[in-house]
């Protein structure tokens, strides 16, 4: 997921320096059969499931937490992420691309929205941790402004993060790419491998594996019925991550060894440009998951969401909804959890309070 070229019909590593010496046609129109198609998939899926958790967050509850906050900034980041699919599909059909401009704003769009939502599943990792290892101690850690102060770093963490993704990036001959300088035209792609790799799946999948290592100890010196339905969330959390992003962070690092001219075989070369585009296409596919993973999975969130939908009833049927149901008070909700032994935590919302 960098650079942008017509050659390799996705914004992804390109190291061809003589592609006309091997004959990638074959890759290519596989790739304008199978890129559109998944890529209006995932933007559908994703469009629908992230605005709904956007909706259900903003106009479910005036009181909100820390734990909603971080969701909600996961969604945005997704919507950011798949509402440069689009634009994909449009590059890869069209001989013509995008204008300069274009090239280089669906580009940040497309990298900003990346490295923030990878950033988000790391926070909420983290505010899980805090929030059951450390619960004694994280009543007045965990507030809503202190939410906001870590969602508006995280996104300028993520923006400086993809700025080396997208600041060389412009349009040459109809090609949507990174036109680097002579001096950096060896190493530049390579440092993006290399930050992809450790900033956008290493640290942040061993950061999630401690946290709820962390947690599933914690859990298991607790007397509940329901530790292993919430053991059930919290592998699902990591392994769905684990294999969704591991096959396409493994073709980044052989782009990088293809770079060191480790694959001089045109059937070499072939074989991974298709591994890439695939498992970069289902790696696309986690932003659709998102919101089933970390807010759907929710009793809470179920709630705000049941609650959207009564107030969208009330309006389309004329039918007082509203007055039928309390809107659920987050911010009292976690509070007293909080306050509360570990059991607490575990038991809460059926093991909803890790999502």
């Amino acid at each position: 997921m960098t650079d942008t070229s017509l050659e390799s019909t996705t914004p992804m590593y390109n190291y061809d320096d003589f592609p006309e010496a091997c004959d990638q046609r074959d890759i290519l129109n596989f790739g304008v059969i199978f890129l559109p198609t998944l890529y209006s998939l995932v933007f559908a899926f994703g469009l629908v499931g992230n605005l709904l958790v956007v909706l259900a967050l903003t106009t479910s509850s005036k009181h909100k937490s820390i734990t909603d906050i971080y969701l909600l900034n996961l969604a945005l980041s997704d919507l950011l992420f798949v509402a440069t699919l689009p634009f994909w599909i449009h590059y890869v059909l069209n001989e013509q691309g995008f204008n300069n401009a274009l090239c280089k704003l669906i580009t940040a769009f497309y990298f900003i929205g990346y490295f923030s939502g990878i950033f988000f599943i790391t926070v909420i990792s983290i505010d899980r941790y805090v929030a059951i290892v450390l619960a004694a101690n994280s009543l007045n850690s965990r507030t809503v402004q202190q939410g906001v102060v870590v969602s508006l770093s995280v996104w300028a963490a993520a923006i400086l993060v993809a700025t080396p993704h997208f600041m060389f990036t412009e349009l040459v001959d109809h090609e949507c790419l990174g036109n680097y300088p002579d001096m950096l035209w060896d190493i530049w792609p390579v440092l993006q491998n290399v930050e992809t790799n450790l900033l956008g799946f290493v640290a942040p999948f061993l950061i999630m594996c401690y946290c709820y290592f962390a947690i599933i100890q914690t859990i298991f010196s607790c007397k509940n019925h329901k530790k292993i339905r919430t053991i059930k969330l919290i592998l699902v959390v990591v392994v769905v991550f684990f294999l969704f992003w591991t096959p396409y962070n493994a073709m980044v690092f052989l782009q990088t060894l293809k770079h060191y001219h480790f694959f001089a075989s045109c059937d070499l070369k072939k074989h991974l440009r298709l591994a890439m585009n695939v498992t970069e296409a289902v790696a696309l596919i986690h932003c659709c998951l998102n919101p089933f993973i970390y807010a759907f999975a929710g009793e809470k969130f179920r709630k705000y969401l049941y609650h959207l939908y009564r107030k969208c009833l009330s309006v389309l049927c004329n039918y007082d909804a509203l007055s039928h149901i309390p809107a659920p008070d987050a911010h009292k909700r976690e509070s007293t959890i909080i306050s509360n032994s570990v059991t607490s935590f575990t038991s809460d919302g059926d093991g909803s309070i890790l999502l």
